[in-house]
């Protein structure tokens, strides 16, 4: 693929702090111990990471606030080599936080939020020239979305769950301004009532010119575009964790669009890389890197299942290890200590957070 694709992710950052490594949520009264804890950009910047990691040029356009945690999100997607020149940043604003519980292969999530200082329009404004553009269908108008579209860039969308579960079937009517649609299944069951994921696929479809991917989780995901079909089963493994394997399917599917492959070895190339993130603590961080994918290909039997990667596997540089979920965040270099610390020792801290590797 062209290195110069680049691919712009629109929509809020949240500071996830994912338990894992327990059976189920307490009941009234009661706690529960776990074993896993993990910190992690989370929101949309699971799809940007997930798409860095790949090698894609990626743009965010979002708000972070100036707070210990927002400073964190910032330093972390740098890191990551995201390019955030069309991300504003407020002193006057809490970052938003979700808290994740993940059990029996699935996650509940409790999410605290304020309504973000820079609107929607701002942000899309920002974007010039980008070969895809990743959105929420339901927090943008009909008006936003042709304006999207007049720029010639591919419109990729997905929907969040719905808090009032009302799931009216009217965020379906701008589908026909989206090329690439990835809504997961108890979504798509949900603003279709249909009763099956495959049935509700195919209710998505007759609302779009472009391709829908219905996402199931480890049963794998259903796809459809231009009246050809397909599904794809999920790989075999172990799930510690399933935070933000969604996203990072959705991140390997539109890499593997950009690229053009067929749309079969799309839809088994996102399901590779999420089955591979679940496999790791927290969401974000444990998208995978190349490195990653060329080690399970490799080991994989039969040998020849993942032949059709072998081109894009030798083409992609080794980027080295990928970074990983910590328990808790590193403080960065701008962040204040206690004043009970001394001089000294607070520098002595604050180089030593902002060193610290990564860890699951």
């Amino acid at each position: 693929m062209n290195r110069r694709v680049t691919v712009s992710v629109v929509g809020p950052v949240f500071y996830d702090l994912v338990f894992s490594g327990f059976s189920g949520p307490p009941a009234s009264g009661q706690e529960v111990r776990t074993t896993g804890l993990a910190s992690s950009p989370g929101g949309i910047a699971n799809v940007a990471v997930a798409l860095a990691r790949l090698g894609l040029h990626v743009e965010l356009a979002s708000v972070f606030a100036t707070d210990a945690f927002g400073r964190y999100l910032w330093s972390t997607l740098e890191q990551e080599g995201i390019d955030l020149s069309l991300s504003h940043r407020c002193e006057t604003w809490t970052s938003p936080v979700t808290v994740s519980m993940s059990y029996d292969a699935d996650r509940s999530m409790v999410t605290y939020e304020t309504p973000a200082p820079v609107g929607n329009d701002d942000l899309l404004s920002a974007i010039t020239d980008s070969h895809a553009v990743i959105i929420d269908l339901a927090s943008y108008s009909t008006a936003q979305l042709r304006a999207l579209r007049e720029k010639g860039t591919l419109v990729v969308a997905d929907v969040s769950w719905d808090p009032t579960e009302t799931w009216s079937p009217r965020l379906l009517d701008n589908l026909a301004l989206v090329d690439l649609f990835l809504p997961n299944a108890v979504e798509a069951m949900a603003y279709t009532g249909a009763k099956s994921p495959s049935d509700a696929l195919e209710v998505l479809a007759q609302r779009t010119l472009g391709t829908v991917v219905v996402k199931d989780g480890g049963h794998g995901a259903y796809a459809s575009q231009h009246g050809v079909c397909a599904y794809v089963p999920a790989i075999d493994v172990a799930a510690l964790d399933p935070t933000g394997a969604g996203d990072v399917f959705e991140a390997a599917f539109i890499y593997a669009t950009l690229a053009e492959w067929p749309l079969a070895e799309r839809l088994r190339f996102a399901n590779l890389c999420a089955g591979l993130s679940v496999q790791r603590h927290g969401g974000s961080l444990a998208a995978p890197c190349w490195e990653e994918v060329r080690t399970y290909c490799h080991e994989a039997q039969p040998a020849d299942e993942w032949n059709f990667l072998a081109p894009t596997l030798q083409r992609e540089p080794f980027r080295g290890p990928c970074t990983r979920a910590c328990p808790t965040f590193s403080l960065g270099p701008d962040f204040s200590l206690p004043g009970s610390v001394p001089g000294d020792r607070r520098s002595e801290l604050l180089n030593h957070a902002a060193g610290s590797p990564g860890n699951d």
